[in-house]
C-alpha cells in the first residue's frame, strides 16, 4: 500500500498520524493506513468514493471514514491508486477557497 501511494503521489511526505503510517501533501493530511487484529484499514473513505466504486468495494468492511480489508482479500492496487488520486483532487478542491 505504501509503495502504491508513494508512486501515485510522489510529492507526498510520509509521516505518522494518530499512531498510524500516513501521507501528507503540502503539510496537510492525505491518507493513512493501519493493521489491526482482525483487519487492515485505509483512511479516509468518502461517500463519493464509495458511491463511485460501490460494486468494486462490495464485500469489504467499512466504517464511516475507513475501508477494511484483510491479507486474504487485499485491496487491488488500482483501487488504492484511485483512492489516492481522489484524495489529491479533494484536497486541491478544499484549498481553492
Amino acid at each position: 500500500m505504501r509503495e502504491v501511494i508513494a508512486r501515485v503521489v510522489p510529492d507526498a511526505e510520509e509521516t505518522i498520524s494518530y499512531g498510524m503510517p500516513a501521507f501528507r501533501r503540502g503539510g496537510r493530511f492525505l491518507l493513512s493506513y493501519a493493521g489491526w487484529k482482525r483487519h487492515c484499514s485505509i483512511y479516509p473513505l468518502t461517500d463519493e468514493f464509495l458511491a463511485t466504486h460501490q460494486a468494486e468495494l462490495e464485500g469489504y468492511g467499512r466504517t464511516k471514514g475507513s475501508l477494511h480489508f484483510t491479507p486474504a482479500r487485499p485491496l487491488p492496487d488500482r483501487l488504492i491508486e484511485e483512492l489516492a488520486i481522489a484524495e489529491v483532487a479533494r484536497a486541491q478542491e478544499r484549498n481553492r477557497y
